[in-house]
């Protein structure tokens, strides 16, 4: 483990009664804040929460954007960086362990309802906390599905998992339910992003995986339903389509983990797939998400879009038919992620602003908005009482 790393757990136990008071009042803020949500600007606090916003800067004040963000519009949660593509440097949210501690501090501080504060911090080459940076080193899931050894899953997750939790990062974008079903796929099998071809393998090591995230206080989204592991293509990059290679041998890591309560959050992919919908991809598929995730696979918890600036969908729709389409087939969480080949300064306030108009024009019903909200605070109880293990 890093010198600097292990200064950082030094620091933490110096600071741990800040964490304890920061604590205190989130949780007392979560008691609260459905008690809010029944003043007038009830609609805008549970619009906030189903935004999570990518944001520029390794410091916050009062005066930065993603400062207004939180108190202005409520956003619900933030996903941190290393690496800023549209300028093509590092150190867009992440410098050092001390830095992010810091950080992740002030964020949660302005935040009247718990912040989701989270990273893709996989193991291997997705990874936003490098050693580089003081971090300690990780493991790709491929690694450990080729080893498939539930001690050795256990120990390097755990070291993951500690690494993000003592900085104050309390949500993974991780593991990868993905099957490495091609193994040349750009996006997945050739990052070694998945821990194996075989669904049981799959299964078996995110399922460590997540416990030791939960034995650390961290919520895991597991990731990219329905499966993205067959593509030929980068969602990032464009149109992804599945229908000729996807089959439902896919599904089966989902159904293992949901089945045992370990799913905290299903992301969903930006796949076309035919099989499943014949007009709409995964993320914009009432047919994938409330059809098979909510109504067969028998899952409520909270669901959060792929990063919806990612060319599969802004090259195809628009803001408006993006988040009509995604909320009304059954996503919670609307990412932001804003870290793509282009930074917009405004997305929280327009994507807030756009989802506030669609409630308006009865094209999002309020109870739809009321089943989001009901999911994403059930979830942030269960985030508060955990964080401080």
């Amino acid at each position: 483990m890093p010198k600097q790393f292990r200064s950082t757990l030094h620091a933490l136990m110096l600071w741990r009664w800040k964490g304890l008071l920061i604590l205190s009042l989130t949780f007392l803020s979560l008691l609260t804040c459905r008690a809010a949500a029944e003043q007038v600007d009830s609609l805008d606090i549970k619009i906030g929460q189903m935004l999570m916003i990518g944001f520029r800067g390794a410091t916050v004040s009062d005066q930065s954007p993603v400062a207004k963000a939180i108190s202005d519009l409520h956003i619900g949660g933030v996903v941190l960086f290393d690496f800023d593509v549209a300028t093509k440097a590092y150190g867009r949210n992440i410098t050092s362990p001390m830095q992010l501690m810091e950080l992740t501090n002030g964020l949660r501080r302005r935040a009247e309802i718990p912040l989701f504060i989270a990273v893709d911090q996989e193991g291997g080459t997705v990874r936003r906390l490098k050693s580089k940076d003081g971090f300690p080193q990780t493991v790709s899931a491929a690694k450990l599905g080729a080893m498939d050894n539930a001690d050795s899953t256990s120990y390097y997750s755990d070291i993951l998992a500690r690494s993000i939790a003592v900085v104050g990062i309390n949500t993974n974008f991780a593991p990868v339910l993905d099957l490495n079903v091609n193994p040349q796929n750009p996006v997945i099998g050739k990052l070694d992003r998945s821990f194996s071809a075989v669904p049981d393998v799959v299964s078996r090591n995110a399922a460590l995986m997540i416990d030791a995230h939960h034995a650390r206080g961290v919520l895991c989204a597991v990731k990219h339903f329905p499966g993205h592991g067959s593509s030929r293509d980068d969602s990032h990059e464009g149109f992804v389509d599945v229908s000729d290679t996807w089959t439902k041998k896919e599904l089966e890591p989902f159904a293992t983990i949901i089945g045992k309560g370990g799913a905290d959050m299903v992301m969903t992919a930006h796949i076309f797939n035919r099989k499943l919908d014949p007009e709409y991809p995964g993320t914009l598929s009432k047919a994938t998400i409330d059809g098979l995730l909510r109504t067969q696979m028998a899952y409520d918890g909270v669901v959060v879009t792929d990063d919806l600036m990612m060319k599969a969908i802004t090259d195809k729709y628009g803001l408006e038919t993006a988040i009509e389409k995604a909320v009304n087939a059954g996503a919670d969480i609307l990412l932001f992620a804003n870290n793509t080949f282009t930074f917009d300064p405004d997305i929280a306030q327009k994507a807030f602003t756009t989802l506030k108009s669609l409630v308006a024009s009865g094209r999002i019903t309020p109870a739809r908005i009321e089943a989001s909200w009901q999911r994403i605070m059930n979830l942030k109880g269960r985030m508060t009482k955990t964080w401080d293990k």
